[in-house]
């Protein structure tokens, strides 16, 4: 059976070339390998530090949100007040003589009732520093209050020298003592306070 002559076109007319036409390379498998262990390292190091920075997480070394630091609670400042509703024992706590009557009569000339103020004698005469005592939070006010008058002297709050019963036990009764005690010191004598000793 004879063949059929193809009609001629522009494809016969194409040179001879030697040589592949249109092949594609391989790829270079040490180059994919390469790409791929570099990976692998990039992912181990990010766990690895996610796993450090976790547990120190956990164990408390790192806080990632702070704790708000307390606000202090200012504390109230106690504005002096004069009461002379409180009865004042004035004790002399010194050598001198004299000082209680004398701090008596103070008060008394500034307007305190005669019947509401007594003097008398400590039983130490080497109190340093002149004291107001109060024996409730309520009363420090009125305490500092005399204290000011009295030309400046410390408070502190003690039931020490508060009346007592005939049983001989302190009458703590808010809602019945208002007694204010000034025990005189050394600071009030003619000599003044003495002078701390130097420390070795």
């Amino acid at each position: 059976m004879s063949r059929t002559p193809h009609p001629r076109d522009r494809f016969d007319d194409l040179p001879n070339t030697s040589g592949r036409v249109g092949a594609h390379r391989a790829e270079n498998p040490r180059m994919r390998a390469g790409v791929v262990t570099l990976w692998a390292i990039v992912v181990t190091i990010v766990l690895i530090a996610a796993g450090i920075f976790g547990s120190l997480v956990l164990s408390g070394r790192i806080v990632l949100v702070p704790s708000p630091t307390p606000t202090p609670t200012p504390t109230a400042e106690v504005t002096p007040v004069v009461d002379m509703s409180f009865s004042v024992l004035v004790l002399n706590a010194t050598p001198e003589t004299g000082l209680a009557t004398a701090l008596k009569d103070e008060l008394i000339a500034k307007g305190w009732g005669a019947d509401l103020v007594n003097a008398s004698s400590a039983s130490a005469t080497d109190f340093p520093q002149t004291t107001v005592y109060y024996a409730f939070p309520g009363d420090e006010a009125a305490a500092k209050g005399l204290a000011e008058l009295i030309g400046g002297a410390d408070i502190a709050q003690s039931t020490q020298y508060q009346p007592t019963d005939d049983a001989g036990t302190a009458d703590v009764d808010e809602s019945q003592a208002k007694q204010l005690t000034v025990v005189i010191g050394l600071d009030r004598t003619a000599a003044g306070a003495p002078s701390p000793s130097p420390t070795s």
